[in-house]
């Protein structure tokens, strides 16, 4: 079997500037995926384990991953906009990557904020030509955060993208009782790991297990 390409590291264009990423591509490209990283504002970026782990996950399976720092984060120019102006930078850089590998099968994956954006992202492209096909949200960020700092107004998921929606037991950050009222309405599954924290400490092989188990490969 063909190894994967070292991470490459990219600066895309977004309306604010430029925009930092990582990518994470196997031997033979078959699909592409867009991973999004936590909050800016505390600490989240594209390097973070789960935003990591999510890229290694959807690179097995065939696809190229791009994982972009938002805002403010790393290289990228621009402030932090609530989700607002993220969401206009994350349809460009999939734009990008569609005029690199071309009209391929979308994936998209996020983590609590990143997971935020991602809804906003995957409804905008809905009802395009080029839908996402399969959706990871982990940690979902919906409802008042547990520092009651954040409100996150998280609206419901495009319907019939098969999704996976992973949360810990133990989420310190967003509260499991959040994210199961988020997806109630929707009828939505959501997969509990005991024991898990918000950032999955110990728990990653988990979230990378789930996806090989649920989706086979392109």
């Amino acid at each position: 079997m063909s190894r994967p390409h070292p991470t490459e590291k990219v600066l895309l264009r977004g309306a604010e500037g430029a925009i930092d990423a990582l990518i994470d591509a196997p031997a033979e490209v078959r699909g592409v995926a867009l991973v999004c990283h936590p909050h800016p504002l505390y600490g989240g970026a594209n390097t973070n384990k789960v935003a990591h782990t999510l890229a290694r996950a959807f690179r097995d399976l065939g696809y190229a991953v791009v994982r972009p720092n938002f805002r403010g984060v790393g290289a990228s120019e621009g402030e932090h906009d609530h989700g607002n102006g993220e969401t206009e930078d994350m349809l460009a850089v999939i734009a990008w990557a569609q005029s690199r590998w071309g009209f391929l099968p979308l994936a998209l994956g996020g983590f609590s904020f990143g997971g935020f954006v991602q809804t906003r992202v995957a409804n905008r492209l809905a009802d395009g030509m080029t839908p996402p096909r399969r959706i990871a949200l982990v940690g979902m960020a919906a409802g008042t955060a547990a520092d009651g700092a954040r409100h996150y107004d998280t609206g419901p998921l495009p319907k019939g993208i098969p999704t996976l929606i992973i949360h810990g037991e133990h989420d310190e950050t967003v509260s499991l009782t959040n994210v199961l009222e988020w997806a109630r309405p929707q009828e939505q599954p959501v997969i509990v790991v005991p024991g898990a924290d918000h950032f999955f400490h110990g728990k990653l092989h988990v979230i990378r297990d789930l996806i090989a188990g649920t989706w086979a490969p392109l």
